[in-house]
């Protein structure tokens, strides 16, 4: 995101180990930490000035103020644009701007006009998210859009509205059995609905192929950093681009099922319990609570799942990389989020 503002010296990728699974998950907290959404005009301001005077050199070594300055700016300012995402619509607000959709695709009891409002609310919030977030460089046409969310909404629809119908008449399971498999179809029509819109939004990825780099040796890393060297990608690979929307999907996948199963099936059983019983208008609240809980640490946590910068051997991509790779015969590209 840095490398919209001024000068050709990057910042280091993250202050955490991104080889590891932990240190992509501290990596992907700070992104989504909400508390970026309290920085101020001036706050912006001055991140950007120290994050330019360490790209033109002014500033030599990473401080703990240059290491916050990232954070904001990553979290705030769009890589291509260099104008800050729209507030609801930034990776920090996903927590927020998710906690009363979900809330209300997960509330006990909804009638079929409240099962299609809340997926198309869910859709329509999550088209906005990728549309603001998207590479800008190569922009999405409107009919890509529209086509993504009809899709979209369609999928998620149809899978609650189908189960909902489908899992009363299940004769081979209790009546405790067919309450819990009722609380998780939302789970169901947002985990299919969201895969479908990845793959959708990101089909031409597929299709034309992504640019795919050589892994540096930290020697040429060195040189880069000084600007002697300047990395050109090899060309767009297809497989490449399979396996990041593959994985982003999946990823999706993964954010989505703790959020849409863990609160639902704990409130099955607080709901049986005398305490809640005698405080009905609980319901609401504790549900709340719960899926705000769960999402806060289940976002780090899907979003590590795969490398931002993914390395692959040159022998799984096409014929026309092979030998051209990097240090140990790799490639890097960018997975996308």
């Amino acid at each position: 995101m840095t490398t919209s503002l001024p000068g050709n010296r990057d910042l280091p990728v993250s202050q955490y180990d991104l080889s590891t699974y932990w240190g992509r998950v501290q990596h992907s907290a700070t992104i989504a930490d909400p508390r970026t959404l309290l920085t101020s005009a001036a706050g912006l301001e001055n991140a950007k000035q120290l994050v330019t005077a360490y790209r033109t050199g002014k500033i030599r070594d990473m401080t703990p103020d240059l290491w916050n300055a990232k954070k904001i700016i990553d979290s705030t300012i769009h890589p291509d644009t260099g104008e800050p995402v729209f507030l609801p619509f930034r990776m920090s607000s996903f927590v927020i701007s998710n906690l009363v959709v979900t809330a209300g695709m997960l509330a006990p009891g909804l009638s079929t006009a409240g099962i299609l409002g809340w997926q198309i609310t869910n859709q329509s919030l999550n088209v906005a998210i990728n549309f603001s977030n998207a590479n800008k460089s190569t922009p999405l046409s409107t009919s890509t859009i529209v086509q993504s969310y009809c899709l979209a909404v369609s999928a998620s629809c149809g899978v609650a509205l189908g189960l909902n119908a489908v899992v009363p008449r299940m004769k081979s399971l209790s009546p405790n059995a067919k309450v819990i498999a009722g609380r998780l179809v939302p789970f169901a029509a947002v985990a299919s609905a969201g895969a479908l819109n990845v793959f959708l939004m990101r089909g031409e990825e597929i299709r034309q192929g992504i640019n795919v780099f050589p892994v540096l040796t930290e020697e040429e890393k060195s040189k880069v950093e000084t600007g002697e060297l300047e990395v050109k990608p090899l060309g767009k690979s297809k497989k490449a681009a399979t396996l990041a929307v593959g994985e982003t999907a999946l990823s999706r996948v993964l954010n989505a099922t703790p959020i849409m199963v863990l609160p639902p099936l704990v409130l099955v059983r607080l709901q049986k319990t005398d305490w809640l019983k005698q405080r009905p208008r609980m319901v609401t609240p504790i549900n709340l609570g719960l899926i705000l809980t769960t999402s806060i640490f289940a976002l780090p946590l899907a979003l590590a799942a795969f490398p931002q910068r993914q390395a692959v051997s040159v022998d799984t991509l096409e014929p026309e990389f092979k030998g051209r790779g990097g240090l140990g015969g790799m490639v890097e590209f960018n997975r996308g989020i």
